[in-house]
């Protein structure tokens, strides 16, 4: 059994938006007032204060403001403070960035129990405490036969409704056989062992111009007017629009590479340094991270390897006699003195597959993939 995230778009009518809309505004204001007593109690008493103590004080909240707290569900106003007191947690583990307030505005996301605050009915609507009335879902795909629902998580995207379902199920996936080492770049998105290369789609580039008309046209605009929401909204919506392409491509990319190979392998890349250099855009856009990441919880599903690798010398490395040729960036092809003629980052992927799948002449780090959330 694996569990998955089903992502739905929602199309509720303008008055289930409007309670909508104030449900996270009430769960907003729950999460900031559990803060303040949080610092209070600290700043008091010298208290730190847990879930237990907020949550067993939630039923007389609730009984004090009906009209406000006590339309929505219970268990959903304790996922508010588990994800309160989840922040603290990660804050004394982490040492630094320290919980904030949040506005109402940037309050976006509810988390329900699928059958309790949330239900998904007979007529496949869904059903949310407090808003009368079922939410019209889009099931774009439908869910497994056999698949047991845990969470749902309400979110609200660029005015856009969504509700992600846990599934967990059990998903017959397979994949292909053989092995292939890729090489992530700039001027093709990846490079194979094989020989075949995938070219850069450059979604943001292509949507730069617009995307710096829509920049401009904000900041023309006068803060607090409603012309700057309408233009900072739009700005947004192409922002998501780019994001939601490399997704996609990025998705289909994946299951083409775990249909085909058993065994796949990448560079051990330092993502958040190379963000910070003079590529940071185009490595930006590229998204290397994520589709290594897609690639390895696919793999898992299917059965297949996903072996990181030391990505040391990788471009500098002859694939046929080991030799060490080193080349500038604007050098594009790997000539050796053996007589290897071979595009730079095929001949790359060589020495990844070498370095994973051993060849006697590379060795490399060398680390099983990890198990991630879908």
């Amino acid at each position: 059994m694996q569990i998955r995230s089903y992502k739905y778009r929602l199309r509720p009518s303008r008055a289930q938006v409007a309670l909508l809309d104030a449900m996270l505004r009430d769960f907003g204001g729950l999460y900031n007032a559990g803060l303040q007593q949080r610092i209070e109690a600290y700043r008091r008493r010298k208290l730190s204060l847990r879930y237990g103590h907020q949550a067993g004080e939630l039923k007389a909240c609730r009984a004090v403001d009906p009209d406000g707290l006590g339309r929505w569900s219970f268990s959903a106003l304790q996922q508010v403070l588990r994800r309160l007191d989840q922040t603290y947690t990660a804050f004394f583990k982490r040492r630094r960035g320290f919980p904030r307030f949040r506005a109402s505005a940037r309050f976006h996301s509810a988390t329900f129990r699928v059958g309790d605050g949330l239900t998904i009915r007979k007529d496949r609507r869904l059903g949310i405490v407090g808003v009368p009335g079922g939410v019209k879902v889009v099931w774009h795909r439908d869910l497994p036969q056999d698949a047991k629902l845990g969470t749902a998580i309400l979110t609200r995207q660029q005015g856009k409704w969504y509700v992600v379902l846990s599934v967990e199920a059990a998903f017959a996936e397979t994949c292909g056989t053989g092995t292939v080492g890729i090489d992530l770049g700039l001027n093709s998105l990846i490079a194979t062992s094989d020989g075949e290369t995938v070219a850069m789609p450059r979604f943001a580039r292509r949507a730069q111009k617009a995307q710096r008309r829509r920049q401009r046209a904000l900041a023309r605009c006068q803060r607090g007017s409603k012309r700057r929401l309408k233009a900072k909204a739009c700005l947004a919506a192409g922002s998501a629009r780019i994001a939601r392409q490399r997704r996609d491509h990025l998705h289909k990319l994946s299951r083409s590479l775990v249909s085909r190979y058993r065994g796949i392998a990448f560079e051990d890349l330092n993502m958040a340094g190379l963000t910070k250099g003079m590529l940071a855009r185009s490595v930006h856009d590229a998204a290397w991270s994520l589709l290594v990441q897609l690639v390895q919880f696919k793999a898992e599903s299917a059965g297949a390897d996903v072996v990181m690798v030391d990505p040391r010398g990788t471009s500098q490395t002859c694939p046929t006699c080991g030799t060490i040729k080193a080349k500038t960036l604007a050098e594009r092809r790997h000539r050796c003195e053996c007589g290897t003629d071979l595009d730079r980052d095929v001949a790359a992927a060589r020495i990844v597959h070498q370095r994973a799948f051993g060849s006697g002449r590379d060795i490399g780090l060398r680390r099983s993939s990890q198990r991630i959330a879908a």
